[in-house]
């Protein structure tokens, strides 16, 4: 299958992503992904983003699939059991970031997220009703991939490593990530 096959909902991580980030890039070349946005970035609520999350499935023509990145990817799995079996295709995670263990994680842009993790702990540990795969790197500062592993298994998801690429993003080179176009378009040819 095809991009144009799908309705393509992109999730940024906390704080959203930058015109050079690949979420950013990837709406601006696949004609059919559309970027959710959120009301603050910087304190995200986990139950408005996952409202925005159903409402924009709710409004899909064609089977969605999520491209979720970082806090993104954990708002995915807790809007997950609250969406129609059939009308997500698949999810796209990509550095699923570790909210229980966010007391490592770097200062980001300015910010640190705060203990109570703006209600996205605990993280839910159930099967996704939908096919996805999850990209992880080695040296990800936000989630050690040993924990990443874990939730590729107790999501019921793929899991694919690619190596030492810190947080997936366009300060650790990935601006354009074609490899990740790679793995997106092997991904919808799986659906």
């Amino acid at each position: 299958m095809r991009t144009s096959d799908f309705d393509i909902l992109v999730i940024p991580g906390w704080l959203g992503c930058e015109p050079d980030h690949w979420q950013s890039r990837w709406v601006r070349d696949i004609d059919s992904a559309k970027l959710i946005n959120e009301k603050n970035w910087t304190a995200p609520d986990k139950d408005e983003w996952v409202g925005s999350i159903i409402n924009a499935v709710a409004s899909t023509t064609r089977p969605t699939v999520f491209v979720a990145h970082s806090v993104g990817v954990i708002a995915v799995v807790h809007a997950a059991g609250r969406l129609s079996r059939n009308a997500v295709a698949g999810a796209f995670l990509v550095s699923a970031a570790d909210v229980e263990n966010a007391q490592s994680w770097p200062v980001t842009q300015g910010y640190s997220w705060p203990d109570e993790g703006f209600g996205f702990k605990p993280i839910p540990q159930a099967p996704l009703p939908f096919p996805a795969v999850l990209i992880s790197s080695s040296n990800d500062p936000y989630c050690q991939q040993s924990r990443a592993r874990q939730f590729g298994t107790a999501w019921g998801c793929g899991f694919t490593d690619v190596g030492p690429a810190g947080h997936i993003t366009a300060a650790s080179g990935f601006g354009p990530w074609p490899d990740g176009r790679v793995l997106f378009n092997d991904f919808l040819a799986q659906l």
